[in-house]
């Protein structure tokens, strides 16, 4: 029998999702809870690999187990045993054939900034003194949508077979002291966001302009574009499939 976690994390004390053999990682930990009590061996497949430090506050992950769960059960033991910074909310027996990566049909990120020192904020949000033109960060926005090949914005030396991605939403906006980015595709490239919020930036301070962040799209060189935002500020906020709604 297949099923579905749904979980959240902080990605602080985790070298990402991925398991990493001499490193702390999100998937290690679900492994190591959930064989412990099914005793049985367990392998979570996650729907995505979020880097070192990076955020989840919706992530999914399927596993196979011999025999029916009791799901409440298993929920409460799971966040009694597991460290405070992972959460299960539900467990959910799917078809055979569901995949958590492959049947993901839509992911959504946001980037966090605050722009006045904020004592609470350092470890979840990333800290930009300078001042930004969302308004020319919103119209670079728009160019998202024209084009599906994001090279330019990827991590170099992946394994992927196609930089295609589909962009459904794109926007920053401003409350207070906070800035969000808000960005949702079919499928996110290695550190794209980061990247894509990086090059932003720039805009954002006038060391580029709108212009130029459509050559550096159609240039899909990853020397092009700008840097890589922390990876503090980043959140997984949501995961959507066409058979759990």
């Amino acid at each position: 029998m297949r099923y579905f976690i749904e979980l959240a994390y902080k990605g602080t004390n985790y070298h990402g999702w991925q398991y990493q053999p001499n490193a702390s990682s999100v998937q290690e930990t679900l492994n190591k809870a959930l064989s412990l009590l099914l005793k049985n061996e367990i392998d979570i497949v996650g729907a995505g690999r979020t880097d070192t430090g990076v955020h989840a506050k919706q992530m999914f992950a399927h596993f196979d187990y011999d025999s029916a769960i009791e799901v409440e059960p298993l929920v409460k033991k799971l966040n009694s045993f597991l460290p405070k910074d992972i959460v299960i909310f539900n467990i959910i027996k799917v078809a055979d054939e569901a995949h958590a990566r492959f049947d993901a049909t839509k992911r959504t990120y946001e980037y966090h900034i605050h722009t006045a020192k904020d004592a609470f904020e350092s470890d979840d949000s990333w800290f930009v003194t300078a001042p930004l033109d969302l308004d020319k960060m919103n119209e670079a926005c728009q160019l998202l949508f024209k084009y599906n090949d994001f090279e330019c914005f990827s991590k170099t030396n992946t394994d992927v077979r196609t930089f295609n991605c589909v962009i459904f939403e794109a926007h920053w906006k401003q409350s207070g002291n906070t800035i969000v980015f808000t960005i949702a595709a079919d499928r996110f490239l290695r550190n794209m966001v980061r990247a894509i919020v990086g090059t932003m930036i720039n805009i954002g301070t006038g060391k580029i302009n709108v212009t130029d962040f459509e050559k550096i799209i159609e240039s899909k060189d990853r020397n092009e574009a700008g840097f890589s935002v922390p990876a503090h500020g980043l959140y997984l906020t949501q995961i959507e499939y066409k058979y759990l709604k």
